[in-house]
């Protein structure tokens, strides 16, 4: 293609563009691509040094004529846009004000202090596994030693779905099907979302975070439980924390217990959040029945394992000193942006 043709061909791109413009933006991005110093016609224009020297003059002469008739043919049509009332961007808007600042995303606060209870015992040697928010009365109870008439199965605690499904109403099935693919050593962490139909007030949610973890292999004792939770415990909440153990019944272990802290919204003075008693409990734990062992397949007389579960909802209410549960839940800004 010769420079003459080359011109041509960008003069028609040009006045195709002018005439499919319909707003001063688009035609300030014309100006911009084709006819700005570091546009297409000033490209073409070095080509000018290439030619042969008697075809330089007569093309010179074709290219400054046509940058003058488009330059033209722009700013005529800016001029007709104007007169309608449009304005160019630098007309209506005024890039020496100060930039407005935007929100910046975080994490919710369950969310962080979810984040940050994995990281303590990621960091005691528990490894992370997830299972199914839907699960079969097998694995949410059957499996976990739970009497046929435990009142935990009861329509007023449990969501049922259809054909024997349920929405779980912990974290420890995961324990079963981890046993189920392992075998001893195991040492997992299993955080997730679990569901139980309770009544909604500042204590207590339908849904909530819960974190199991479980420990099997051979010669682990409830001096191993107890030291793993106090550890716990102190690295999230200060070394200063007073925390209590209690004789406590869960059907998948045995001996159980349950801990306590001393309420560290109201320091121990009562509260609506430790129903006045000045002490809240934080999770449930215990040596893993063997039962359960024997239904997976592991060696009750080898193995002895313990397991524990926390809930992260109460956990954050106490590290945040928040006083009502529905609050992590109605996605307010005005209580979000705080974290």
């Amino acid at each position: 293609m010769t420079f003459s043709e080359r011109l041509e061909e960008l003069e028609k791109a040009v006045i195709d563009r002018l005439e499919l413009s319909s707003t001063l933006g688009e035609l300030e991005e014309l100006k911009a691509e084709y006819l700005s110093r570091k546009g297409k016609f000033s490209l073409l224009l070095r080509e000018l040094k290439e030619l042969p020297a008697e075809e330089k003059p007569k093309a010179g002469e074709s290219a400054n004529s046509l940058k003058k008739k488009l330059d033209e043919l722009l700013q005529s049509r800016l001029l007709a846009f104007k007169e309608k009332g449009q304005k160019t961007p630098e007309e209506f808007f005024d890039f020496t004000l100060p930039g407005h600042r935007s929100w910046e995303g975080k994490h919710h606060p369950l969310t962080q202090v979810l984040d940050r209870i994995i990281e303590i015992f990621y960091g005691m040697g528990f490894e992370v596994a997830q299972g199914p928010d839907i699960e079969t009365n097998y694995y949410n109870f059957d499996s976990l030693n739970f009497p046929q008439d435990h009142p935990a199965r009861d329509m007023q605690d449990t969501f049922y779905l259809a054909n024997d499904l349920i929405l779980r109403t912990h974290t420890s099935p995961v324990q079963v099907r981890v046993f189920e693919k392992k075998n001893p050593p195991v040492k997992i962490l299993a955080p997730g979302r679990v569901y139980r139909h309770e009544a909604i007030n500042a204590r207590s949610y339908c849904l909530f975070y819960q974190v199991e973890g479980f420990y099997v292999d051979e010669g682990v004792t409830f001096a191993d439980l107890k030291g793993v939770l106090v550890a716990f415990v102190k690295e999230f909440f200060g070394k200063e924390v007073e925390l209590r153990f209690r004789a406590s019944f869960f059907p998948f272990t045995e001996p159980s217990a349950e801990v306590d802290i001393r309420c560290i919204i109201c320091k121990g003075k009562g509260c609506s959040v430790c129903k006045y008693r000045g002490w809240l409990e934080i999770l449930g734990a215990g040596m893993i029945d063997p039962e359960v062992f024997k239904a997976v397949g592991y060696d009750p007389e080898k193995y002895t394992g313990y397991a524990f579960g926390l809930g992260v909802d109460r956990i954050a209410m106490l590290k945040y000193r928040i006083d009502d549960i529905r609050l992590f839940y109605e996605n307010d800004l005005r209580f979000l942006r705080q974290f």
